[in-house]
């Protein structure tokens, strides 16, 4: 587990560990099954150097953990803590969050373009 200092602010925590785009996409892949490292880059379309950095920051963090099989050529998979489970009803209210925000903004364009008032 990491060393870093934690913010007092909850919300700050959150972001400070998954508040990068690549970190969520990796969580919600790693919720429906464990997963190699080729899988991950091939799923999310990340460059490796990303992935290993965020993949590296996650397991210091403790939400991944990195299984090393051995084997010609080794097997290395990457699957949830417990901990990194906990995150499975924020990633489900952020989904229901972004489908809602996409069907008003779209009601909203709707009413715009019908009435040519800017939307603001």
């Amino acid at each position: 587990m990491s060393d870093k200092k934690l913010s007092t602010n909850p919300l700050i925590v959150l972001l400070e560990l998954v508040g990068a785009k690549w970190k969520l996409l990796i969580i919600k892949e790693l919720l429906i099954k464990e997963m190699r490292f080729v899988e991950l880059k091939k799923k999310l379309g990340c460059t490796a150097k990303v992935l290993t950095a965020c993949l590296r920051e996650m397991e210091t963090d403790g939400l991944i953990v990195r299984e090393e099989y051995e084997g010609q050529p080794v097997k290395i998979e990457y699957y949830l803590t417990d901990i990194g489970y906990t995150l499975k009803p924020v990633l489900d209210s952020m989904t229901k969050w972004g489908k809602e925000y996409k069907r008003l903004r779209k009601l909203m364009e709707k009413y715009n373009n019908e009435t040519n008032i800017p939307w603001s």
